[in-house]
């Protein structure tokens, strides 16, 4: 759902930069790396030691990369499978770097296996719902349904997570865990289904 509302926004907010960065001489390829490699040093540099606020904060920042190199890559003609291969495949990294590093927070010094359980189930249920797509994609159909796109999830986790770490109590960030994960389950079952129904008209 924010994709399709959030992305004009964001397109308008960032193409100054976008434009800077191409004039610059700089791949989209390299901002795409550069982005998931903070995204991945804010989840496992502070989230395991429950830093919570400030990995937040980190990972926000870098995360806008993923906006930004889609800016550069149309706007400098540049847009090829391999850009969409790469982007495709880091954002499953930086995804699994967020919930990871809550995992292992809440598996040790966080001292709670439940919300572990929670941000894990999220983790797995996440790379579900990207391969039910990806899968479908690769069989010729499409599976673009769902209740819980990458958007979604990506920003709930964040928005719970540093307010967690700034100053709202633990369970509202269990809750939030808990509606993700549901949510995923949902939308692998929305795209499960959305396939057999294609499945069996082309049969």
């Amino acid at each position: 759902m924010l994709n399709r509302y959030a992305r004009a926004f964001f397109t308008r907010l960032f193409s100054p930069i976008a434009t800077l960065l191409v004039r610059l001489g700089v791949s989209p390829d390299i901002v795409t790396i550069v982005g998931t490699l903070g995204v991945c040093a804010g989840a496992l540099g502070f989230y395991p030691r429950g830093e919570l606020l400030t990995g937040t904060l980190i990972i926000t920042v870098f995360a806008f990369s993923d906006t930004i190199d889609g800016i550069m890559a149309r706007s400098s003609g540049r847009s090829t499978q391999w850009g969409a291969y790469l982007d495709s495949t880091l954002d499953r990294v930086g995804d699994a770097a967020i919930f990871g590093g809550l995992v292992l927070w809440y598996a040790g010094d966080g001292h709670s296996s439940g919300m572990a359980a929670l941000a894990l189930a999220c983790l797995i249920l996440g790379s579900v719902v990207s391969y039910s797509k990806a899968r479908a994609e690769g069989l010729g159909m499409t599976a673009n349904v769902g209740i819980a796109e990458r958007a979604d999830r990506l920003v709930a986790v964040l928005l719970a997570a540093g307010f967690v770490g700034w100053f709202l109590p633990e369970i509202v960030l269990g809750v939030v865990l808990a509606l993700i994960a549901v949510a995923s389950l949902i939308t692998v079952i929305q795209r499960m289904l959305e396939v057999r129904r294609q499945a069996l008209e082309a049969s």
